[in-house]
């Protein structure tokens, strides 16, 4: 079986906090059977310029310090491979770019193959979905992703407000990705995406990658475990992404977790739940990992 995750902030963890312990290792990336992790760069902590090339800086760092110790970095998602566990950069906040289009060509260089426009603070590409729902994308917002659709990078839209999520989708080119969000109609949050919001990205051939935080899974004081995220992911079949939905963890970036869904050695217990609600094993492997490979075929060929 292989598995994809479609976020985790364990860079940010290592730059930001150094010497804790991560919920993501190598060793336990292998135990889970997980092919293909994507490692967010955020940045969105302090805006300050000097303070995100600073910490991007670190991150990159991190990424190193991963490579030599025999992680292997993936520049396309087609290298996953069944049994070996990769890892691939994204993007979290695009503060890095200041005004800088020239830029999306050096995250490309990078390897980075997602970029969420914004995290919690507005910026200059946009606003996201915690500050107002109304403003749209900035004129450099609408620039930066047409470039990064020009690059085959994919427009991550987790975090970013609906007035910006419609833009993306009106631009029209390779579609969009929500790389770990849920749906609000389970658990009212503004981070997740509405049954319209969800049945428009799917129309247009995008993703999304399930959220593992509880706050986003259930409403307060409500059980939440493996199944909660199953009932999440059903919800998306439903609602016609067969096909356009699997996981996006947060592993690292949050501060609870689903009961049973301690760190990646658990992705196991999510295909199994995903089987107990009778998923067959076609659907399984596609909300395992296939469809986040597919997804990224309609994003459009290596730059």
């Amino acid at each position: 079986m292989l598995i994809c995750d479609a976020h985790a902030d364990t860079l940010f963890r290592m730059a930001y906090a150094p010497g804790q312990a991560c919920d993501l290792s190598l060793e336990r990336l292998e135990r889970g059977g997980v092919s293909l992790q994507v490692l967010a760069l955020f940045v969105g902590l302090d805006p300050a310029p000097g303070a995100v090339k600073a910490l991007y800086s670190k991150m990159l760092d991190a990424r190193d310090a991963l490579v030599a110790g025999g992680w292997r970095q993936a520049t396309e998602p087609g290298e996953a491979r069944e049994g070996e566990a990769r890892f691939m950069l994204s993007v979290e906040g695009c503060e890095f770019l200041g005004s800088r289009l020239e830029a999306v060509r050096e995250l490309r260089d990078q390897g980075v193959r997602m970029a969420a426009l914004t995290w919690n603070h507005e910026n200059r590409l946009g606003t996201p979905a915690t500050v107002n729902e109304t403003e749209g994308l900035k004129p450099f917002g609408f620039e930066a992703v047409r470039e990064m659709q020009r690059l085959a990078i994919a427009v991550d839209v987790s975090h970013l407000n609906a007035a910006g999520f419609y833009d993306v989708l009106r631009l029209d080119s390779a579609p969009p990705l929500a790389s770990h969000s849920c749906c609000r109609a389970m658990c009212d949050h503004p981070r997740n995406l509405t049954d319209r919001q969800l049945k428009d990205l799917f129309r247009a051939g995008g993703y999304i990658g399930i959220n593992f935080y509880p706050r986003f899974l259930a409403p307060e004081g409500a059980p939440c475990g493996v199944g909660t995220v199953v009932e999440h992911i059903d919800r998306c079949h439903q609602l016609g992404g067969a096909g356009m939905v699997g996981f996006g963890s947060d592993f690292d970036g949050i501060s609870l977790k689903p009961e049973g869904l301690d760190s990646p050695e658990d992705f196991p217990r999510l295909l199994e739940g995903l089987r107990e609600m009778g998923y067959g094993e076609a659907d399984v492997r596609n909300i395992a990992g296939l469809s986040f490979l597919d997804y990224f075929g309609r994003v459009g060929a290596s730059a």
